[in-house]
């Protein structure tokens, strides 16, 4: 893990500012690559702290964290200032089989929750000390979790996030978009807001499921936040360096195969696979990001073009096109890759009571190629569905944006993000096949066509010759014509009846 390369930026210094023996002095970047290691089940949490607070778990000359580390024995790295940012992520983790003793004695919790009660205690003690009339100050604590840890504190339709409400009073809140620039792109963060003992007690219930079910990509942190950290205030997505195609994750042996083929290849296999997504108007900023920074880096990582069309832009709506040269060989796919990255950006959100939120994805499809999705009286959107989980629709011509074309339809996902983002690459993978499949069978046919055709007239002509009754010669016709029809529907990749379209 030591000789993984960080995609945040060019430099290379320790991301703590205090060695732990508490001197100012930086480390040199390879000893701290070593110190730096979290294993896969270690327990881990990412505090964030208002910057102007810093001082309080740092000290002078770092004598407080030194002080911290040795009494959780607990590790503990102070995140730098980030431009553009007024928060630093304290990173503290921990063995997840040693115990510590908590101040009543009574409570025994990783070195790791340890720590962070005390880090929490000293960032908000300000707040409760300015003046004598602290009792009912409403504090707030923050933690980042990788996504895919959030769902031990959601639960299943929210039912564990509601139940810590309800114990404890505090107000919980599950934050995906507007996310500090200090934040990776696979980050979630979970705010607490409430008075102090209220919100303690929720956050040592939030810590607790998180201790028992530690990220699956934790290990892979350490490469992803110990270097460098970009100059310009653009935030920070490399995380998305050290995740698979389609959010899965590398393994540690390095990179994912794109291909099954190393050897050169004949460019005229290749095909342009395109899609289109449809955003809203005010999504906009958070697909592009300051100075191009969000989709410029999703270009670089996923291989793609990627196209804002503004010129399309009509009300509510703009038009986002994705489309890259792909051979059908490689099970990488750079466009699909890339709306999955866009798609937590580029969709509807609504957070429901419960606190979690659903994505409403919307897709373009051209009319010709939309039966690939539906199948025979709907089999395969209902497979779709039932695969997902998610809410799959083909939308009517009348609820077309204004931006479609006339010969589009519109699939609409909803769903919260896991789920949205597997029906969407669902989707996509059968969009690319048919693809692939349609330029195989147009090759086919122009053998196949004329071969059918010669066979039927040769049969005409049979019973012709044989004077049998005009009503077979009008059977001899349709047998025919259903034989060039079946040919016209293999080329379009369709078998559609008149009550397959809208669901």
């Amino acid at each position: 893990m030591a000789g993984q390369r960080n995609s945040y930026g060019k430099r290379a210094h320790s991301q703590s500012d205090y060695s732990e023996n508490g001197s100012n002095k930086r480390r040199n970047a390879g000893d701290d690559r070593e110190q730096f290691v979290i294993d896969s089940d270690d327990t881990v949490y990412r505090y964030l702290c208002p910057a102007r607070k810093i001082g309080s778990i740092i000290g002078r000359g770092g004598e407080i964290v030194k002080q911290l580390r040795a009494d959780t024995k607990s590790k503990i790295r102070i995140g730098e200032t980030i431009p553009g940012s007024d928060e630093r992520v304290v990173t503290i983790y921990s063995s997840r089989d040693e115990r510590n003793a908590l101040e009543d004695g009574d409570s025994f919790v990783s070195p790791a929750q340890d720590a962070l009660f005390r880090v929490h205690g000293r960032v908000v003690a300000e707040d409760l000390h300015s003046d004598e009339d602290s009792e009912g100050r409403q504090i707030t604590a923050r933690l980042l979790i990788s996504s895919d840890q959030i769902g031990c504190v959601i639960g299943k339709g929210g039912q564990i996030i509601q139940n810590i409400r309800s114990e404890t009073g505090a107000q919980i809140r599950i934050l995906k978009d507007d996310l500090p620039s200090c934040a990776l792109s696979t980050d979630e963060l979970v705010q607490i807001s409430g008075e102090a003992a209220v919100v303690k007690k929720a956050l040592h219930q939030i810590a607790s499921r998180l201790h028992e079910n530690p990220s699956r990509s934790q290990h892979l942190l350490a490469s992803a936040v110990s270097n460098a950290y970009p100059a310009a205030g653009a935030r920070i997505v490399g995380v998305t360096s050290l995740v698979g195609p389609y959010g899965r994750y590398k393994g540690d042996t390095g990179e994912w195969p794109r291909s099954m083929y190393s050897a050169p290849r004949d460019e005229m296999s290749s095909k342009e696979f395109s899609l289109r997504l449809v955003c809203p108007t005010a999504n906009i900023g958070g697909v592009i990001g300051k100075g191009g920074a969000i989709i410029n880096q999703i270009r670089q990582e996923s291989g793609a073009a990627i196209k804002v069309d503004s010129s399309t832009t009509d009300g509510d709506d703009c038009l986002i096109t994705i489309s890259a040269k792909e051979f059908f060989e490689d099970w990488y796919s750079p466009s699909i890759e890339a709306a999955a990255r866009l798609q937590p950006r580029c969709s509807e959100k609504v957070e429901g009571d419960s606190g979690i939120v659903s994505f409403t994805t919307r897709l373009l499809v051209p009319t010709s190629r939309i039966g690939c999705l539906i199948g025979k009286g709907g089999a395969i959107v209902t497979e779709m569905r039932r695969i997902t989980k998610a809410n799959i629709r083909i939308l009517s011509k009348e609820n077309l944006p204004k931006i479609a074309s006339e010969d589009d339809e519109m699939v609409q996902i909803a769903g919260d993000l896991d789920v949205a983002k597997d029906a969407l690459v669902q989707i996509t993978t059968r969009l690319r096949a048919n693809l692939f499949d349609r330029e195989e069978r147009a090759r086919g046919m122009d053998v196949c066509t004329p071969f059918l055709v010669v066979m039927a007239l040769v049969i005409y002509l049979l019973v012709t010759a044989m004077e049998v009754m005009v009503v077979s010669r009008l059977v001899v016709l349709l047998v025919l014509m259903e034989l060039i029809l079946q040919d016209v529907v293999v080329l379009l990749g369709t078998e559609i009846g008149e009550d397959d379209w809208y669901y």
